[in-house]
């Protein structure tokens, strides 16, 4: 696979950094209201966004990489429950929104909503909440122009 599977087991000691804060979350879901209420209200589950998505064309048989099933189960999940989620049902969230959708933003909806910007709203509200993937490490400062001959070597 081109990308990284970044699903990390529980841990059962939860620090300060660690919390979910609902209040948060919940301000970040009020402030797109509007446009979250449109998308659930006017979504009529046709899947014509499967058939746009290069990721579901490769994993025909999981519902799970069709668009519009990631934003119900991501950014649904989230307005339903209030931004009242743990940590564990976050990261749940944190491996939709970034192992089944690279955000290429070439999925079509036939009523023209956003998808990419409800997937893009979901890791925004992860991302406030400290629950992002590690793309395993740290990247190099570049001091000046790249030098791509120490690159090679």
């Amino acid at each position: 696979m081109w990308f990284i599977n970044n699903t990390v087991a529980p841990d059962t000691t939860v620090t300060a950094e660690q919390r979910i804060d609902p209040e948060q979350i919940r301000g970040i879901l009020k402030q797109n209201g509007p446009q979250i209420k449109l998308f659930f209200s006017a979504c009529v589950h046709c899947t014509y966004c499967a058939d746009t998505c290069f990721l579901q064309r490769n994993h025909e048989d999981d519902p799970s990489y069709m668009p519009s099933y990631k934003v119900i189960h991501t950014v649904g999940k989230l307005y339903r429950k209030k931004g009242r989620v743990s940590r564990a049902e976050l990261m749940e969230i944190r491996d939709i929104l970034w192992n089944q959708c690279a955000l290429c933003t070439r999925c079509v909806c036939p009523l023209h909503l956003n998808i990419p910007g409800m997937i893009a709203l979901g890791r925004d509200i992860c991302r406030s909440q400290g629950v992002m993937p590690d793309f395993g490490g740290r990247v190099q400062a570049v001091n000046g122009p790249l030098d791509l001959t120490k690159a090679a070597s």
